[in-house]
């Protein structure tokens, strides 16, 4: 080995770690993302129901058994995170969802109602993240945070994280929002049917789209700041001082 050869050893080293740090980061921003927003299963359960209500109401046309079958369905969903004692808050979300839809179709009698108060959702939450990204307390890094066990410390410790979590609130909110101008007039004009299936066909791509940016920004983000393992350590030097205290010779 020449002397030549060691500086480049290094280098090598150094960036094949901060290859693996990196793709550690991007893991883990990842499994963070799936586990805040239900991962595969809470993509089912988001669109199972309204999937059953549309092609059983484009079979028969009966509102009173399609808005039924979606309740039901819904309702299994949750028995069946109970039962398997998984984390039921995705699929209560839906349950409530599917039951508000339910009331204002059965009210009205218009099957394009069992949509409405989901729509009426999208809208809102869009509106939440652009004026909390505008506010500079972006929802998904109120989201996030908890996931990360960095909580709010992205706000005053870690700008590069603030400025990804705008970004992605942004990207959350222009995404929705597109969404919605495309539904809110087919509401409008469009037969029950084919604005069922155009919004069974919205419910997954703008999500995954929304998701897939949330992860570009995080993954180039400086890492989060575990609070938590910093309440511990300094729980643990409180120990530490007592005991070297209490050890203490009396003068």
């Amino acid at each position: 080995m020449t002397s030549f050869d060691k500086p480049t050893t290094d280098q090598d080293a150094q960036d094949t770690q901060a290859h693996q740090d990196s793709q550690a980061a991007k893991e883990v921003t990842e499994a963070a993302l799936f586990e805040a927003f239900g991962g595969l299963r809470g993509m089912v359960e988001t669109v199972l129901p309204g999937l059953l209500f549309v092609t059983i109401f484009t079979i028969n046309k009966d509102l009173h058994v399609s808005a039924i079958a979606a309740l039901a369905v819904s309702l299994v969903l949750v028995a069946v995170r109970l039962v398997r004692r998984d984390t039921v808050k995705h699929a209560f979300s839906g349950v409530f969802g599917v039951a508000f839809g339910v009331v204002f179709a059965m009210m009205t009698g218009n099957a394009k109602d069992f949509y409405l108060p989901g729509m009426l959702y999208t809208l809102g939450l869009a509106l939440a993240y652009i004026v909390t990204a505008l506010a500079g307390v972006p929802l998904i890094g109120l989201i996030l945070g908890p996931v990360f066990k960095e909580n709010l410390s992205w706000r005053t410790r870690n700008p590069g994280r603030k400025k990804a979590y705008t970004k992605a609130s942004w990207a959350w909110g222009l995404i929705l929002l597109g969404k919605c101008a495309i539904l809110f007039p087919m509401y409008w004009w469009a037969d029950t049917t084919k604005f069922g299936w155009v919004l069974v066909a919205l419910k997954i791509p703008p999500f995954l789209l929304a998701v897939y940016l949330t992860w570009v920004f995080l993954a180039k983000a400086p890492p989060p700041i575990d609070v938590f393992a910093e309440m511990e350590a300094e729980e643990e030097a409180e120990k530490a001082r007592k005991a070297a205290a209490a050890r203490q010779p009396e003068a």
